[in-house]
């Protein structure tokens, strides 16, 4: 029932026809909270933080839970998207809600909203949206202490904004990403995502580009809003003494500063009654710099201890390391090839003989693919693997074509195509094709690049069996072509394998679903 409510292709569509008329989006939100049994001052008693942003808005979120449960508080969680299970998404106490939990909210919400659609022209909202407003109930009456909640997409017309009261808001690193919804410069999305700012609720923000920065600053001061740039997490340290974070890469310093700061500015609030901060009016709405302060021992451990998975993520199974990031933009790209470049190479200095690197990549909606692989193209992976976001493939042999796979296939053999064109090489190899379950199982092989009709089947590739958590019966493994698994000697002779997974958190959910079966049942 709740995928019967759209999917994110068509929930993105949705959102691209509802940009001519963004407050019309909102205002639908607000019909759509009350047909669910909630009114809007019911949510102005969530104790809320609002954070929205390119890059690291959920690493942000997640640093800032973890330091507050340290704290001794009842965490709520909403994020997206979900890697594996849709529960991930709605988080108490850093953990998904139990599967009998979201049934009986589930079951709540819904029939609510199914049985009042006859009055609203049969109109239920879409998969997010319906979230969205899951996750309000869920945390107002499970009675969390404070709720986290990150943005979808955006910040101004997002359906997390009918928020009218949050205790803080917050914005990570500004990119480009979504820009048929967004705007298509940096700063049209900076004003997007200065849009979550509400009269006299303090705002902070990491540093950003002169522009985007000088919108934000004009964002708050139209809507009084008190906005404070990060300190660097430096100026929190101890000469000698280093910040440890429990999320790699050097890009993850500035997440944890925004992070120290909105759960400070929380816990102030909270230990003081009555308004922190003044209702400030558009004149007196300033910038300026968020002073460090000293850390407590809660707070500390609580950076240490921050998990978030599918980000800089690292699993060890024997002889293969899967090196798990969801980066789909060039600058997180960019993040993430100095995070695997550099884990790697250790890795590499500690194994006697060869090791091999393969990257397992694809992207998803309007990315600039070419670009991205460019980026990873100095990373000098021996094969290069694509496959579309499809765990394994089913079905049989009489199984119709399908459309939506055969776009997402075509992808991928233009990830094949730009990664060739990329290695200066002129060798071509064209494998044939072997049509199991409807779909090639290896769609073409020009060089040591690949192309799979699913994760699986990759992973099964790349492994060459060696993976004891990918260990399956033979049945289930999946049968490549000769040129396919001749050129897979390099992976069965190898000390170590280096895979870096990564284009989209899709994907990454996908191949943890494999590589981490616990996750399932989490």
């Amino acid at each position: 029932m709740l995928n019967s409510l759209q999917s994110n292709a068509s929930t993105l569509e949705q959102v691209r026809q509802g940009c001519t008329q963004p407050l019309l989006q909102l205002q639908a939100m607000r019909v759509f909270l009350e047909r669910s049994g909630l009114s809007l001052e019911e949510l102005d008693r969530l104790n809320i933080i609002h954070v929205t942003g390119t890059k690291g808005k959920g690493s942000t979120c997640a640093f800032t839970e973890r330091i507050l449960r340290n704290h001794g508080f009842r965490t709520g969680f909403y994020s997206s998207p979900h890697l594996v299970h849709v529960r991930e998404r709605i988080r108490i106490d850093g953990q998904p809600i139990t599967k009998g939990l979201f049934t009986k909210y589930f079951w709540d919400v819904y029939s609510r909203l199914d049985s009042t659609k006859a009055a609203y022209g049969g109109s239920m909202p879409a998969y997010f949206r319906f979230l969205t407003l899951l996750t309000f109930h869920v945390f107002l009456r499970e009675k969390v202490d404070v709720a986290l909640i990150e943005v979808g997409i955006g910040g101004a017309y997002d359906c997390t904004n009918i928020l009218r009261k949050p205790w803080v808001c917050g914005i990570s690193s500004l990119g480009i990403d979504h820009t048929s919804i967004l705007g298509d410069s940096i700063e049209k999305i900076a004003w997007q995502k200065g849009g979550i700012f509400k009269p006299g609720v303090p705002a902070y923000t990491v540093r950003q580009p002169e522009g985007p920065m000088k919108v934000l600053q004009e964002r708050a001061r139209e809507i009084g809003c008190p906005l404070c740039v990060c300190s660097d997490l430096e100026e929190y340290e101890d000469p000698g003494r280093p910040l440890r974070l429990g999320l790699a890469g050097q890009h993850q310093r500035s997440n944890a500063a925004l992070a120290l700061q909105l759960s400070w500015s929380w816990l102030q609030r909270h230990h003081v009654a009555g308004n922190w901060w003044p209702v400030l009016s558009k004149e007196a709405a300033s910038v300026s710099m968020a002073m460090p302060f000293p850390l407590s021992s809660a707070t500390i451990k609580g950076l240490e201890d921050t998990e978030w998975p599918g980000r800089g993520q690292i699993l060890r199974h024997g002889f293969l390391t899967y090196y798990l990031d969801g980066a789909h933009t060039m600058r997180s790209m960019q993040a993430c090839v100095r995070w695997f470049s550099q884990e790697a190479s250790s890795q590499e200095r500690a194994l006697w003989g060869p090791v091999v690197r393969v990257l397992l990549f694809n992207t998803t909606g309007e990315r600039d693919s070419a670009a991205l692989l460019k980026l990873l193209a100095p990373c000098q992976f021996d094969f290069a693997v694509f496959s579309p976001n499809i765990i394994e493939t089913v079905g049989s042999n009489e199984d119709p074509p399908n459309p939506s796979v055969e776009n997402m296939l075509a992808r991928c053999l233009d990830n094949q195509s730009s990664w060739w064109s990329m290695s200066g090489q002129r060798e071509r190899l064209e494998a044939e094709r072997v049509i199991p379950c409807g779909v090639p199982l290896v769609a073409g092989l020009r060089n040591n690049a690949l192309v799979f009709p699913c994760i699986l089947s990759a992973l099964q590739w790349i492994s060459q069996g060696r993976d004891p958590v990918l260990m399956l019966p033979k049945e289930h493994v999946m049968q490549t072509h000769p040129a396919v698994a001749s050129r897979a000697l390099p992976l069965r002779e190898a000390a170590g394998i280096q895979v870096l997974v990564t284009g989209s958190l899709h994907l990454v959910g996908g191949a943890l679903r494999h590589l981490d079966p616990a996750m399932l049942s989490g």
